[in-house]
This record gives C-alpha cells, structure tokens and sequence, in this order.
C-alpha cells in the first residue's frame, strides 16, 4: 500500500522510489516529486519491501561511500577505512580499476567457458549422429588392432631378448674355453714347483753336512737349481682368472625400462583412432580432421601390379598445440631500408648494421647506443589459441620474438629509448606504466635470441632458477598464444618441447612481433608439416617402385 496515503482512503502502491526508500500510488508519487526539482530525478522502480541501497556505504562510516579496494583483504574500503593501520602496506586499488579488471577477467572467463562448451556441444552432436552400432563396431576393430600390435612388439622383444642371450652365451663359452687351455698349459710349470719342493729337502740334509770340502762339492750344483726355483718363484702367475667376477650383469636400467613401458600418449581426446586409407591413388593422400595437440603414428606401402610392398617406418607427427596463423611480415612501423630488407611474400627477412649506426660506433669512444627494428604481423589476435613458428638464423646478433599489445607497440618503438634501461627491455616486463599496474601482466611477452642461443628469463614456468639461463637455439621456434588466458608459450617446433611461458595482458589486440638489434635474420615457417610431407611422400614413392 501507498506509505503517505492517510488512512483510511490509503490507495495501492504502483511505484517505488530507490532514493526516497519508498511506496507511492501515482498522485503521492507526483506530489512528493514534483516536475523541475531535483526530487523529479530520483529512479522509479517497482513497489517493493526490500529496497537496495543506491550507493554502496561503508557500514562502519554510514556516510562514506566505498571508492577503494583493497586486494590483500579483498574488501571495499571508504576512505577513512583506507587510513587505518589495518591496511598499512596492502595492495589497494581505486574502485575504478578493480572494476574494469575483474569486469575484464570475469570476460575472459565466460568467453573461454563459451569456447570450450561450443566444442564440447559440436563433439557430443557428431557422437548422437553416428550410429551405436558403428561406434561399437570400431571400437572391436580398433580394440584388436592394438591388441595385435602390442602382441608383436612383445614378441620382437622376446625375439631380440633371446637372440642378445644367445650371443652372450656364446661370449661366455669362448671365455671359458679359452681360459681353461691357458690354465692346462702351466700345468708344466707345476711340475717345476714340485721339483722345488724335492730340492729344498735335499739343500736341507745338505746344510747338516759337516766336511767341508764334500759341502763345496755339492752345494755349487744345488746353489745353481736354488737361483733358478727363486726365479720361476717370482714370476710365476695364473695366466687367467678362474672367477669370471667381470661376467656379472647389470640389468636394472632394463627392468626399470620395461616396467615402465606404456602406450603412447597423446593429447587432446587422449586416444588415437586407427585410420586406414586404402584406395589412393597416386603417391600422395591428405589426411585431415587431425585433433589438436596429440600424436599420430603415420606409416605407407606402396602397391603396383605384383603387389603389396613393405610398410615403411613408423613417423610421429606431433601435431600443434592449437590452430596454425598465417601471416606476413609488416613494416608499416618504423622499417629503414638501409637496415631491413624483407623477401618475396614478406615471410622472409634479414638486418644488417647500416651506415649509420658504423659512422655513430666510429665517433662514440666510451659508448653507443643500440638501433632497433621493428616488425610486426600484418594480422592481430582478438580471441582464441594461435600458432606459428619460424627460424632464426644462428648467426644472428640480437633478435627478440615475441608479441604484443599493438598499441604499446607502437608507443615503445616511436618513443626515444635508452636499450640499455630495463625500463624499456620488453624481457623485464617493466614498460611505462607498469608501476602503476599492481600486478597485470605486462603489454609485451618476448624471448631474446643470438649468436646461437636463446635466454630464458628466470620467471618463466619451466625455470626454476635463481637466474636466467641459456639454452641452444632450436632449428625452429614455435610460439603458442593463448588470448583468453593471456599466456603465450615458446616450443621447440620439431619436438613441441615446452622453452619457457610467460604472461601478456590481452585486453586490447595483441599481434606477433620480431626485433632485430645489429645484424640478423629469420624466416616464418608457412608450412609446418613440410618435412614430414616430403618424408612419406618418399617413402610412398619408393616402397610403389621396390
């Protein structure tokens, strides 16, 4: 009912008013609202019991307003609140920004849930459409084929243990037998010591003779046989160990090895599906619908009019990690042609120190500072996981790789700079507002490279370190971003190891950049899967004309 109707004639509310706190029925609401005060901008709303407070106050000062946030306690505080020793030292933040943070994360957060649920929905409608009976079908064939695989490769196991003990066996046997005729052939040399056993008897009657000239007689003979028994003493040895001590196995490294052997395994749906292509025609087949992120086992024989050839060997193909982005080179910022110069198709580029940095270098004669070049894609990432990879050359001086904020990117590179200032150095994470950012990743995520290795900064998830470490750099470098999570991770491309992760606010398009300091080069791999293509189209070719 209507709070300023006098009774008994009270009317039934039909408004509401969050400011006033309060029920009306329509003339008590134009009354107690009249046209052109500032009650008249007060929000209506439905009549209501339980009104909600238009501004957040604090509930210790019912006359501030919370204007703070404070993420060590996780609390809004009002300004008097902020002041307290309670507080002293905790992170706390305008309400401003920690709207627009958690507005930002909670985004991402729905935005990948959505992603993943779109994925999950597209799955679970293939599997409704395939037939019970054909799924079970190919579980069966699949479930043998693995079956029949795993009894071959035990069985090669077997083959190979019984083949290695065989030729041990006979190792051992040669050993034996060789040191048993060693051993039969000082069995003269026995005969000798026993000789010497009857000589000492006879030199000892002989020490008891009291004449002297029937002693000198005698013992010039004995002293002659006495040398040489010492001599055959002291150089007499087993020419051969009876022991055999150093025919003892080790097979712990081997048993440890086998208790341990296992499928492989494979990312994404965590199972490989027997695939079998069997009318091809030609020396070539695409094979298509691979699943992100796992492992495939490839193998081809070739066919011609006598028939099936041999099957070639096993190749694992390592697929990416998420879809492949296709980009070229853009040197709309900043490219000086006497420094940069960029290939057909702008996937290729090189940077050689110019004329002007030499003639600078020539002047300076305590220090120099570093020229930069920047290129960036001619694509930006606003959404989902991408993939791509390239090379640099070995012999190139500094180059970074990485991404990027477009927008910082164009303000760190414009901007005048001391390369020296790690307040500058994309690696530190320390751009120029990064002060003020209380914990957000930072604008740019890069990895630093030259003169064949690769620095892999301290803060990274696979080093734990107390400092940066060096490794060699790969043949080909893959890089994985993740917009929603705002993670970007380096792989070696031929082996998908994880290098390094790091972390890169998203909250704006973010684009793959390439920095070149001093001299340099790198090329963008187009075609990620072009080695192992090659591979099994030899193999194809090959096996068809055996």
């Amino acid at each position: 009912m209507c709070q300023f109707c006098k009774p008994p004639q009270a009317l039934e509310a039909t408004k509401g008013c969050a400011d006033c706190r309060s029920n009306f029925c329509n003339e008590c609401f134009k009354l107690y609202h009249p046209w052109g005060t500032p009650r008249a901008q007060h929000e209506h709303i439905l009549p209501t019991h339980s009104f909600r407070p238009k501004v957040l106050v604090c509930v210790e000062h019912e006359q501030e307003r919370l204007q703070f946030y404070c993420r060590s306690c996780q609390r809004l505080l009002c300004p008097l609140c902020k002041l307290r020793r309670a507080h002293s030292g905790h992170k706390i933040m305008p309400i401003a920004l920690a709207y627009q943070t958690l507005k930002e994360k909670i985004t991402k957060e729905m935005n990948y849930i959505l992603a993943n649920q779109e994925n999950s929905q597209s799955s679970f409608a293939i599997l409704l459409c395939c037939p019970v009976n054909s799924l079970y079908l190919c579980v069966q064939v699949n479930s043998a084929v693995a079956k029949e695989q795993l009894n071959q490769c035990v069985s090669e196991l077997r083959g190979v243990l019984a083949e290695r003990q065989g030729a041990l066996a006979m190792f051992l046997e040669g050993a034996r037998a060789q040191r048993a005729g060693t051993l039969n052939a000082q069995l003269s040399e026995k005969q000798s010591l026993l000789e010497n056993a009857a000589l000492l008897t006879y030199t000892q009657e002989l020490l008891k003779e009291t004449d002297q000239s029937c002693f000198v007689q005698a013992a010039r003979v004995t002293h002659n046989r006495l040398v040489k028994a010492i001599e055959n003493l002291q150089h007499f040895s087993l020419s051969a160990d009876p022991s055999f001590r150093h025919f003892q196995m080790d097979v712990s490294r081997e048993l440890k090895a086998l208790s341990s052997m296992d499928f492989i395994q494979v990312g994404g749906a965590g199972a490989l599906w027997g695939r079998r292509l069997d009318d091809v025609g030609g020396t070539s087949a695409v094979i298509d619908k691979l699943e992100m992120d796992s492992v495939y086992v490839l193998r081809v024989r070739g066919c011609n009019k006598a028939g099936f050839g041999e099957y070639s060997e096993e190749v694992y193909l390592h697929t990416p990690p998420a879809p492949v982005l296709s980009f070229c080179l853009d040197s709309r910022w900043g490219l000086h042609a006497e420094r940069v110069a960029l290939g057909k198709g702008q996937t290729y580029a090189r940077s050689v120190p110019g004329m002007t940095l030499l003639q600078a270098a020539d002047r300076a004669l305590t220090s120099c500072h570093l020229t930069s070049d920047l290129l960036v894609a001619d694509v930006s990432i606003t959404q989902g996981r991408h993939y791509w990879a390239c090379s640099v050359e070995p012999g190139s001086y500094l180059v970074k790789v990485g991404v990027g904020i477009e927008a910082k990117l164009q303000e760190w590179f414009h901007l005048p700079q001391d390369m020296a200032s790690p307040r500058y150095d994309p690696d530190s994470g320390h751009d120029s507002g990064a002060e003020d950012a209380l914990d957000n990743p930072p604008p740019f995520c890069f990895l630093t490279m030259g003169m064949g290795k690769i620095l892999l900064p301290k803060c990274g998830a696979s080093n734990t370190s107390t400092g940066p470490l060096t490794a060699p750099l790969p043949p080909r470098l893959g890089l994985c971003l993740d917009f929603e999570k705002g993670r970007l991770t380096f792989y070696d491309a031929h082996s998908l190891r994880v290098l390094w992760e790091g972390t890169v606010d998203c909250s704006a398009p973010v684009c793959p950049a390439f920095c070149f300091i001093g001299g340099g080069a790198l090329q963008l791999q187009e075609q990620i899967m072009r080695n192992l293509w090659l591979d099994m189209l030899y193999w194809c070719q090959y096996t068809s004309c055996a």
